[in-house]
């Protein structure tokens, strides 16, 4: 059908809409079936040549709620934030395309087949659906009636590309909006990659192209998890942290910033950004202040975890900010004023059981895999980590060694017990990268042999 032949929509209502990102021009666009379109503009359209342009489907589980079984939240706030930062640009957001294009409901039961082991494509067509069917002309002619002749498009979709120049809108080149890969959507994005097309969503693989860490794109590091299991009683536990030649974390002072370079510490936050939880001990909290949030990769924040057996992490720490949500890990020895505190101020407190010097490890491990975190980015202390290491609460390790000798400091490992060399932890499965001047280490605990 031609879009002469089309009922356009029709604008319903036009206002100013202030966002999280800026202050856009708001236009509502309603079709003969009652499907809703929003075209957001930024800026001056003025003679619509080379404009920078997002066709959004609506995702309500991923844009609304932020599902890690998609990346379609973080792709519209990466689009949003590029278009202001362009100064100039427009975002059609399809609220009738919802699961491309099969509806809320028919998606949330295909999302049921992928729990069983089939893929987006696979799930879709066991359910009769189509695998794509959405339909971008009226999208398209809302922007044509805006203004916008040519565009440069947010998107790793080529269809969309194509369907903006069949209608009528030359597109003068497809711009990625590549986001980091979590744990969770890691099968959906390589699926829309290898069946569907799309232009690598995640980034091309750290491993094999080291350079791809300092380019100022997202890239994935999820190969740096290992094959991530599933153990009953925890979660998957990484232990992640950089250190100098000499096994410092910290200098004598405590000082522990930077360590490790950019580079590195860019794909400390897309390891981040690919896990369900990242956890620290209250010493960190307290000497660091720590945000433990995703920030120098497009991609979600996890869960922050703290263990503080008596609550001494100030209430004012950034850990507690609205930036994520937070869980901590407390004993009985803490004050019941303090959880209420920090329960009002949104932050989850669970009580464990204790151990000599803290929290009991395995116990706060249990609790976070019966709240559903599967995977989880331990980023220190040193105590926190000799106790997983001792414990044989870990699964991998990824290191980060800096070119750098410090003398007296933090040590990142404590006493683990190993008298003789061959008595040491051993690592296995393992790569080594290197980021700019760092190296970093990865690979799986043995514990048949330690």
């Amino acid at each position: 059908m031609l879009l002469a032949d089309m009922t356009q929509p029709k604008e319903v209502a036009r206002l100013i809409l202030p966002t999280w990102a800026g202050e856009f021009d708001l236009r509502v666009f309603e079709d003969a079936s009652g499907d809703v379109y929003l075209l957001f503009v930024y800026g001056e359209i003025g003679d619509g040549q080379d404009l920078l342009v997002r066709l959004h489907s609506a995702c309500l589980t991923g844009d609304t709620f932020g599902s890690l079984r998609c990346d379609c939240g973080p792709q519209l706030h990466l689009a949003m934030r590029q278009i202001v930062a362009e100064g100039r640009g427009a975002l059609v957001y399809a609220a009738g395309h919802e699961g491309r294009g099969v509806g809320l409901v028919a998606k949330l039961q295909a999302y049921m087949l992928q729990d069983e082991g089939h893929d987006t494509v696979d799930a879709n067509r066991r359910l009769g659906l189509p695998i794509d069917g959405r339909d971008y002309r009226e999208a398209v002619h809302i922007l044509q009636a805006a203004g916008v002749r040519s565009s440069r498009v947010l998107t790793n979709n080529p269809a969309k590309a194509s369907a903006l120049e069949r209608e009528g809108v030359s597109v003068e080149r497809l711009v990625s909006l590549q986001t980091a890969l979590h744990l969770r959507n890691r099968r959906y994005v390589q699926t829309k990659q290898e069946r569907l097309g799309h232009r690598a969503p995640g980034g091309s693989p750290l491993i094999g192209d080291d350079s791809l860490a300092g380019n100022g794109q997202a890239f994935d590091a999820t190969a740096l998890l290992g094959e991530v299991g599933s153990p009953v009683d925890r979660p998957y536990v990484v232990l992640k942290y950089a250190q100098t030649l000499d096994g410092r974390i910290a200098a004598s002072s405590g000082d522990s910033k930077w360590i490790s370079g950019t580079q590195e510490r860019r794909v400390s936050h897309a390891l981040r950004a690919a896990s369900d939880a990242v956890l620290v001990g209250a010493g960190t909290a307290v000497a660091d202040d720590p945000l433990l949030t995703v920030r120098m990769v497009p991609g979600a924040s996890p869960i922050r975890v703290v263990l503080d057996s008596t609550l001494r992490v100030p209430l004012d720490a950034q850990v507690f900010g609205p930036d994520a949500a937070t869980v901590i890990l407390t004993s009985e020895r803490s004050s019941p004023d303090r959880r209420t505190a920090l329960r009002l101020r949104g932050v989850k407190v669970e009580v464990v059981r204790e151990a000599p010097d803290g929290i009991d490890l395995a116990a706060g491990l249990a609790r976070l895999r019966s709240l559903g975190i599967r995977c989880v980015l331990v980023e220190g202390g040193s105590r926190v980590i000799t106790s997983a290491l001792r414990e044989r609460l870990a699964d991998r390790v990824v290191v980060a060694v800096a070119p750098l000798l410090l003398g007296k400091g933090t040590d990142a490992v404590g006493d683990l017990g190993a008298s003789l060399v061959q008595d040491g932890l051993r690592l296995v499965d393992r790569t080594v990268h290197q980021l700019g001047p760092d190296l970093l280490v990865a690979g799986d605990l043995d514990w048949a042999r330690g």
